[in-house]
């Protein structure tokens, strides 16, 4: 494939349905009441510059919008694709634009008062703030491999808020809110029960450009492989929280990641049970995107690996 462009091209997609009905986690038909016939608040009241806002009305809107971006990026998914660099081995197509200028429309139109912060548009954070990273995976969604995603959410000042991630190739989608809990394809999910470290399963990345990058990443992933039963690297952030969320994983670290990478995925993965810290076990800061995100249970065992 020569720099700058890619041809891909493979037979009819099948647009993304998202779940028709969600289920309990044994399978069984689940009814949730809408939050707002339960006497909630908007979803979101700006008073003096500062929003009061319900998170799972911000989750579901989030949703909505998710899969919305979702079907954008299906329209070019295992299609001809025209591909720039934004940076060395970091690429973004028509598709991550589409996306993010849908999702910035319908979420300004919905909730004005929260600020909105995008990887290909930028954006000032301030109180309450949307995160949206609209094609998560692009060099995944380039190649055709479908492990890519569309992430949205929201962050306030105790840390990540609400969010949802949907996976369309892979038919998967997941949302989840502080204070409410967190869902897979509408059937409720949680994390793992893995208690040794020694018996588990892991998730990493790797920066775009690895030859000189300082946080590359790699020895600490070569240290925690002999500790583990694996470790899988499938270049989405925002998925591989929410595979600790579900407890497909359990846990996931990484270096150098932005906020619109792990904001929904770890307000989802806090929802179903998970804990959330620095490498180094503190507290975690977003905007620095260094991050360990496990079950709890081995959350102490994993950061002494890569706080080393």
């Amino acid at each position: 494939m020569g720099r700058g462009a890619a041809s891909v091209v493979v037979g009819p997609w099948v647009p993304y349905r998202a779940p028709a009905q969600p289920c309990s986690r044994a399978g069984r038909p689940r009814k949730r009441t809408p939050a707002g016939h339960r006497g909630a608040s908007p979803i979101a009241t700006v008073v003096l510059g500062f929003a009061a806002v319900n998170p799972e009305q911000l989750a579901q809107l989030a949703l909505r919008v998710a899969r919305e971006a979702a079907q954008v990026l299906m329209g070019g998914y295992r299609a001809s694709l025209e591909v720039r660099e934004k940076g060395r081995r970091d690429l973004v197509t028509e598709f991550d634009t589409r996306s993010e200028e849908l999702i910035r429309e319908r979420l300004s139109h919905e909730t004005p008062g929260i600020a909105i912060v995008g990887e290909e548009g930028g954006g000032t954070p301030g109180g309450v703030t949307w995160y949206c990273d609209p094609l998560d995976g692009t060099m995944n969604f380039v190649h055709g491999h479908p492990v890519f995603c569309a992430s949205i959410g929201a962050v306030d000042e105790r840390g990540p808020l609400c969010g949802a991630v949907v996976a369309p190739a892979m038919g998967i989608e997941w949302w989840g809110a502080r204070g409410v809990g967190a869902f897979r394809n509408g059937a409720a999910c949680s994390v793992s029960p893995t208690e040794r470290l020694a018996e588990s399963l892991l998730a990493t990345g790797f920066p775009a450009d690895r030859s000189k990058h300082p946080e590359s990443n790699l020895p600490t992933f070569n240290e925690v492989m002999q500790h583990v039963q694996g470790v899988r690297r499938c270049g989405s952030a925002a998925m591989d929280c929410c595979f600790v969320a579900d407890g497909t994983y359990d846990g996931y670290w990484e270096r150098a990641l932005h906020a619109w990478d792990i904001a929904a995925g770890s307000a989802i993965a806090l929802a179903a049970g998970g804990r959330l810290t620095a490498l180094d076990g503190g507290l975690a800061e977003l905007e620095r995107g260094h991050i360990v995100l496990t079950n709890g249970r081995i959350h102490d065992e994993l950061v002494r690996l890569v706080a080393r």
